[in-house]
C-alpha cells in the first residue's frame, strides 16, 4: 500500500493511506475495492437480465424466419429447416439470406461477420474492451436472417457477441476501468451461452478460458453472478430439462473403454486440427475471389442450399441432430451422411464470412464422428464396453476441446447439457487426449488463428505475476548513498566518481536527517554547468511512499502513478522510518531473476551426493571394524 509522506516543519511523518483516509471519514482501499466489485456485480446481474431476454428473442426471431423462408407462414413456432417442401428452390433461400446479411455488414458493420467470440476476444486485447454500441442488435438481426435461411450455424455465439457488446456498451457509458469493462463484456458473452444452453459453470470456464484471462474475486464473482442468471433466464423462458436429453443413463466405463476412448480423443484431435485448417483455408479461398466481400455469404448461402438439397438435415441450427446422436440409435449411413454434408456445409458458410456460431456445428461434427468411432470399435471388438452414445457425448466434447483448447469448458458443458454424470472420467481421458493433440501441433485454434493473423497474440498461461509474489523487503538493499541537500552537483559528482560501481539513485536529506527526495546519477552528465548548485535545488521531491511488505507489483504501481523511477521505502516497525530507496532497476532485476529461477532445471534432491554419503559411511564403518 502507498503511504503519504509529510516532511512539514523538517519533522519526518509517514502516514499510511488508511490512516488519513479514516481521519477524512472515508473508507479504506480493501473496503472501496469490495465495494466496487459488489457494484460490477449487481451490473453483471442486469446486463444476465437483459441477455436472457435477448437470448429469447432471439431464438423466437430465428423461428420466425425459418417459418417464413421454408413454410410461408408467420410463426414463431420451432421448426427444422430438414422437413421443408421446396424442391430445388432450398437452393436460394439460404443465398438470400446471405445476401441480406452481406449488405448488413457493408452497410451497418463489418464487425458482425465471424462466430462472436474470435471478435470479442480482439476487442478485449487490444481495444480496451470496446465493441461498437450497434452491434448489441446488428449481430442478432444478422445471426437470425443467416440461421433463419438455413445457415449451419448454432444461435449460442451470436448471443454470446451480443451480450459481450451489451456489457462492453454499458461499460462505455458508466466512469469504469478498461478491466471492469472488460469483465461486464466477459459476463455478458457468458451470460448468453448459460441463457441458450442452461450451463452457467461451462459459461463461467469459457470466460476463464477465451475472455477474461484472468483468475480473480473481481472478475470471478460479476461473471458467476451473470452466469447463475442466465441459467435462471433459461429455466424461466426455455425449458428447465437438459438442452441434449437421454432417454437412458450411461453405463460407467470400464478400463479397457477408458483406454478406447482416449485413444478415440488422440484420433479427434488430429481432426479437430485438420477441421481448423480446412475452415481457414476456405477463408483464404475467398480472400482471392475477384468479388466484394459482400457477395461472400451469398455464394457460400449457396452452397448451403445446394448441400441442404441432399441432405436437409445440415439445413439451420440443428440441435435435434446431436440429441439423435446421442441416442445411440441412429444408423451408419445416416451419421456418416450427417457428418460429411454438416461439415461441408458450416466450413464453406464461416468461411464466407457470414454470420453465425461454431459451438453446435462443431458439437455435431465431433458428435457423428464420435459416433462413427463408437461403431467402429464395437464392430472389431465387441466386449470393448463401448457404447455408442457414450462414444457421440465424448466426440462432440472432444472436438470442442481441441478446435478451440478451451479444455474444461468442453468437459462440463458436456456435463451440464446431458445430466450424465457418469461421463465424467471418459470425458476427461478423450478431451485431455484431444487438447494435448491439438497443444504440441497446432499454433492457433479456431477461436485465435484469425486474430493472430492480424498481429494479436492471446495469452496461453495463466500464472501468477512473478511481481506479485515477491515484498520490496526481499530486494532492498540495506546500503543507499545518502547525500544532504546543502551539498553541491560537484561534490556528488566527485564522489562518485571513486567509486567502481555507482548506484542508480542517492537520497537526498535535510540537516536533521529527514528525507527530502533522491537524485538520479544518470541526470548528472548533463548539469555540467550546474556544479555549485545545491542538492536541494536538483532532486525530485516525492509524495508518497511503500512499505517494506508491499509487493513489488503494487510499488511499480504506484511509481509509474506518480512518475518517478524511485519510491522511498518505509519501516513500520521502527516509527515508519525511511530505510533505503525502490528503484526500477531493482525491481527489474528482480523479475529477471524470478524468471529464471522459474526456468531453472535442477534437482532438490541430489542422488549422487546423497550415494556418496552412504558410501563414505559404509566405508568408514569397515574402517572402524577392521581396528577393532
Amino acid at each position: 500500500m502507498a503511504k503519504q509522506l509529510n516532511t512539514q516543519n523538517g519533522i519526518p511523518v509517514a502516514v499510511s493511506l488508511l490512516s488519513t483516509l479514516e481521519k477524512e471519514e472515508v473508507r479504506s482501499p480493501e473496503v472501496l475495492n469490495k465495494q466496487r466489485i459488489l457494484f460490477m456485480a449487481i451490473l453483471a446481474v442486469i446486463v444476465a437480465i437483459v441477455i436472457s431476454i435477448l437470448a429469447k428473442l432471439l431464438i423466437w426471431l430465428i423461428d420466425l424466419i425459418t417459418n417464413v423462408s421454408f413454410f410461408g407462414s408467420l410463426s414463431f413456432s420451432a421448426t427444422s429447416p430438414a422437413d421443408h417442401h421446396l424442391g430445388l428452390w432450398v437452393i436460394l433461400v439460404p443465398a438470400i439470406g446471405g445476401l441480406i446479411v452481406g449488405l448488413m455488414a457493408l452497410y451497418g458493420s463489418k464487425a458482425i461477420r465471424g462466430h462472436g467470440i474470435p471478435e470479442a476476444m480482439e476487442q478485449i486485447l487490444t481495444n480496451e474492451s470496446k465493441i461498437k454500441p450497434s452491434i448489441t442488435f446488428l449481430k442478432p438481426v444478422s445471426s437470425a436472417v443467416s440461421i433463419g435461411t438455413g445457415g449451419p450455424f448454432g444461435a449460442e455465439g451470436p448471443i454470446i457477441a451480443t451480450g459481450g457488446a451489451l456489457g462492453s456498451t454499458l461499460g462505455q457509458l458508466l466512469r469504469i476501468t478498461n478491466n471492469e469493462r472488460k469483465i461486464l463484456l466477459a459476463a455478458g458473452a457468458t451470460a448468453g451461452m448459460s441463457a441458450i444452453f442452461g450451463s452457467p459453470i461451462a459459461a463461467i470456464f469459457l470466460a476463464i478460458e477465451l475472455l477474461l484471462f484472468e483468475f480473480s474475486p473481481r472478475s470471478i464473482i460479476p461473471v458467476a453472478l451473470a452466469c447463475i442468471t442466465g441459467a435462471a433466464g433459461h429455466h424461466f423462458l426455455f425449458e428447465e430439462g437438459p438442452v441434449f436429453p437421454l432417454a437412458h443413463r450411461l453405463q460407467s466405463a470400464s478400463n479397457m473403454a477408458l483406454f478406447l476412448y482416449s485413444i478415440m480423443g488422440l484420433v479427434i484431435g488430429f481432426l479437430s486440427i485438420g477441421t481448423t485448417k480446412i475452415v481457414y483455408w476456405i477463408e483464404d479461398m475467398f480472400e482471392k475471389l475477384p468479388v466484394h466481400w459482400m457477395w461472400w455469404p451469398a455464394i457460400g448461402g449457396l452452397v448451403v442450399g445446394l448441400v441442404g438439397y441432399f441432405e436437409p438435415r445440415s439445413l439451420g441450427v440443428g440441435y435435434e441432430n446431436i440429441t439423435h446422436l446421442l441416442s445411440g440409435q441412429m444408423g451408419l449411413q445416416l451419421v456418416l451422411s450427417l457428418c460429411l454434408f454438416k461439415f461441408i456445409s458450416w466450413a464453406i458458410a464461416l468461411g464466407s464470412g457470414t454470420s453465425g456460431g461454431t459451438l453446435a456445428p462443431l458439437l455435431t461434427i465431433g458428435g457423428a464422428i464420435g459416433a462413427l468411432l463408437g461403431m467402429g470399435i464395437q464392430y472389431i471388438y465387441p466386449e470393448s464396453g463401448i457404447s455408442v452414445s457414450m462414444s457421440a457425448l465424448l466426440g462432440m466434447s472432444a472436438m470442442f476441446a481441441g478446435a478451440s483448447r478451451a479444455l474444461l469448458t468442453a468437459i462440463v458443458f458436456a456435463l451440464e447439457t446431458t445430466h450424465q454424470s457418469e461421463a465424467l472420467l471418459p470425458l476427461l481421458a478423450t478431451c485431455s487426449a484431444a487438447y494435448m493433440v491439438s497443444f504440441f501441433l497446432m499454433k492457433n485454434t479456431i477461436m485465435t488463428e484469425k486474430i493472430s493473423r492480424r498481429g494479436v497474440k492471446t495469452p496461453d498461461s495463466y500464472e501468477p505475476d512473478i511481481l506479485d509474489k515477491i515484498n520490496v523487503v526481499q530486494v532492498l538493499k540495506e546500503q543507499q548513498m545518502v547525500f544532504k541537500e546543502q551539498q553541491t552537483v560537484a561534490e556528488l559528482r566527485q564522489h562518485l566518481s571513486t567509486l567502481q560501481l555507482p548506484p542508480h539513485f542517492v537520497m537526498i536529506t535535510g540537516e536533521d536527517g529527514e528525507y527530502k527526495g533522491f537524485v538520479p546519477v544518470g541526470s548528472l552528465t548533463h548539469w555540467q554547468q550546474l556544479a555549485e548548485t545545491p542538492l536541494s535545488k536538483v532532486l525530485v521531491p516525492a509524495e508518497v511512499a511503500v512499505g517494506l511488505h508491499t509487493t513489488l507489483r503494487e510499488a511499480m504501481g504506484v511509481m509509474a502513478q506518480e512518475k518517478v523511477e524511485a519510491i522511498p521505502v518505509l519501516d513500520d516497525s521502527r516509527d515508519s522510518a525511511i530505510v533505503g530507496l525502490l528503484t526500477y532497476p531493482t525491481i527489474i532485476a528482480a523479475y529477471q531473476k524470478g524468471l529464471k529461477d522459474h526456468e531453472k532445471k535442477t534437482p532438490s534432491i541430489s542422488l549422487k551426493r546423497k550415494g556418496m554419503k552412504i558410501l563414505l559411511r559404509n566405508r568408514n564403518w569397515r574402517q572402524q571394524r577392521q581396528q577393532k
